[in-house]
């Protein structure tokens, strides 16, 4: 029987060194496309607040409608008594192998093409930053995936999730980018506020008593003790 020897499965420097750079060049060119992207994200969020302010001006209660860059991966829009946050994840991520995605001829012809960035987005209760109450709850509402060539795909909560999930003709234009942000608008103001059940809430202690609501370890979350479930709210 042949054993193995070190030369046959250990690749030379040459190779090794090869593979690093092949391997970083790929990621680093992914994770700059994604940046680019969520730089249009920010600017378009920021379009979005911007040119609709006027509209509130006479309106007997003007909600809250603001946007704020928060750093290089963070921004957020505030919008009524909700938050979005879109976050970038600074690293980049291979697409799972038993993800649909990875069955298209898209993906087959080059594997490379799996390789995505990550912008997630988040729906908080403004209160919950307001008043500091740091039991609350929020959601990861979708998130949005980003190869090299600018083709995209969503995961996430009806429209987020639904509309946008051909991967293979997908390309993340302008006009993408402000469909992904009208519809993660629309679906938060339509993720309505349920009151928790009496079971959650029906005992509290004398220290949560002696400070003030807001304060209360009460947790406050849009589906808090009700399930919430990908494509199905």
């Amino acid at each position: 029987m042949k054993v193995s020897t070190m030369r046959e499965t250990v690749p030379n420097s040459k190779s090794l060194i090869q593979a690093i750079i092949d391997k970083s060049g790929l990621k680093q060119e992914v994770y700059h496309k994604t940046l680019d992207v969520f730089n249009l994200f920010k600017k378009e969020s920021e379009n979005f607040i911007n040119s609709n302010k006027s509209r509130l001006k006479k309106v007997k209660f003007p909600p809250l409608f603001e946007y704020s860059d928060k750093s290089a991966f963070e921004f957020q829009l505030k919008f009524g008594s909700d938050i979005l946050i879109f976050f970038m994840h600074s690293n980049v991520f291979e697409i799972p192998r038993d993800h649909l995605v990875m069955k298209s001829s898209y993906i087959r012809e080059d594997k490379s093409r799996s390789y995505c960035g990550i912008i997630h987005v988040f729906n908080f209760l403004s209160d919950s930053f307001k008043y500091n109450r740091t039991n609350d709850i929020g959601y990861c509402i979708g998130r949005i995936f980003v190869n090299r060539e600018n083709h995209y795909f969503t995961e996430g909560k009806r429209e987020i999730g639904l509309l946008y999930n051909n991967f293979t003709g997908n390309i993340l234009d302008l006009k993408a980018i402000q469909n992904i942000i009208h519809s993660s608008i629309l679906y938060t103001i339509n993720f309505d506020l349920l009151t928790p059940p009496y079971d959650t809430i029906k005992e509290v202690t004398v220290a949560e008593m002696q400070t003030t609501l807001d304060a209360m370890s009460i947790s406050t979350g849009k589906r808090l003790g009700f399930r919430f479930q990908a494509d199905h709210e």
